[in-house]
């Protein structure tokens, strides 16, 4: 792998802005399905079905299809109702088709300075489909890549894999193409330095443990159970970070977190954390930058040369 394996205990402490002990990242993730694919292969969306049984690409399934838009039409202004409220920002990973399909979700995570992450062309076609083809895939994070800047009006500093299914290759793709952060791995509780051929890229890493899809759908959580486990893993990371800083990502799907029954476990969890000094609110580009800046070496082995910058 492009990285270190170096254990907790043998990192220096890790010190975020003003001594705060939790960088917190709240991710909306703002998703486009196809209602079609040009394949009689069954249909991939990229997480858990609502219905399971799996339809051939070229067959409109409406029922998952309407529940997954239910987000895109009612969920995510709920979400964003609860942010507003609470006076914190979330941060938005964005499929390239939400931009062109759903423009007015991407103009109202803008309006509101959230900052948002490239999230592949269209949510089911992953970047695995071209592991044996790195110029097939290049050219798609390319055009991922294009129609981020137009729909935002500024370049991706940062990158999430539809499904975190990436290749071998990803990271120095994404390296060349002048991106900053990289969210695939999910192997630590702090950012490290991830080494390309084509220059480093800092980890900030995602999870797929606390994310709404494998607390509620695959796991058939309460929303009193998802909260309670947002809460401890909350309350966790901010004692060890008294010693060490920790980062916590939550990840959020508007048509799972967005229904009127588990709302609260957000809106719970924000005021939650809203009540904690020592909480950083940051974007993962304010996290990779600081990380770059102050503490890039604090992940390498004792005694060894600090990576390149």
């Amino acid at each position: 792998m492009p990285y270190d394996f170096v254990p907790l205990p043998e990192r220096a402490p890790l010190r975020w802005p003003n001594g705060a002990r939790l960088a917190l990242m709240i991710t909306f993730n703002l998703e486009h399905w196809d209602l079609v694919k040009e394949t009689d292969l069954p249909y991939y969306a990229g997480g858990p079905p609502a219905l399971p049984d799996p339809l051939p690409g070229r067959v409109a399934d409406f029922h998952n299809y309407s529940w997954r838009e239910y987000g895109q039409r009612v969920g995510i202004w709920r979400m964003m109702r609860v942010m507003d409220e609470a006076g914190v920002p979330a941060g938005c990973t964005m499929n390239a088709k939400t931009g062109l399909e759903r423009p007015a979700i991407i103009d109202a995570a803008l309006k509101r300075g959230w900052e948002l992450i490239a999230h592949n062309y269209e949510q089911g076609d992953l970047l695995t489909n071209y592991d044996s083809d790195p110029e097939a895939e290049r050219a798609l994070i390319r055009e991922t890549l294009r129609v981020f800047e137009q729909v935002t009006g500024r370049k991706a500093r940062g990158w999430l894999s539809s499904s975190l299914r990436g290749t071998q290759q990803t990271p120095e793709i994404l390296a060349a193409e002048g991106l900053l952060f990289f969210c695939d791995y999910m192997n630590d509780d702090q950012p490290y330095l991830i080494r390309t051929a084509a220059g480093p890229i800092v980890s900030t890493p995602y999870s797929v443990e606390i994310n709404d899809f494998t607390l509620f759908h695959r796991r058939g959580m309460t929303t009193s159970q998802v909260l309670e486990s947002l809460t401890e893993q909350f309350d966790q990371l901010y004692a060890e970070g008294a010693e060490s800083g920790r980062l916590m990502n939550v990840g959020l799907h508007p048509h799972v977190s967005g229904h009127p029954y588990r709302i609260r476990a957000l809106r719970e969890f924000v005021e939650h954390a809203k009540a904690h000094d020592g909480v950083w609110w940051a974007t993962r580009e304010e996290i990779a930058e600081w990380y770059l800046e102050h503490h890039a070496e604090h992940i390498a082995p004792a005694g060894s040369a600090p990576p390149p910058a």
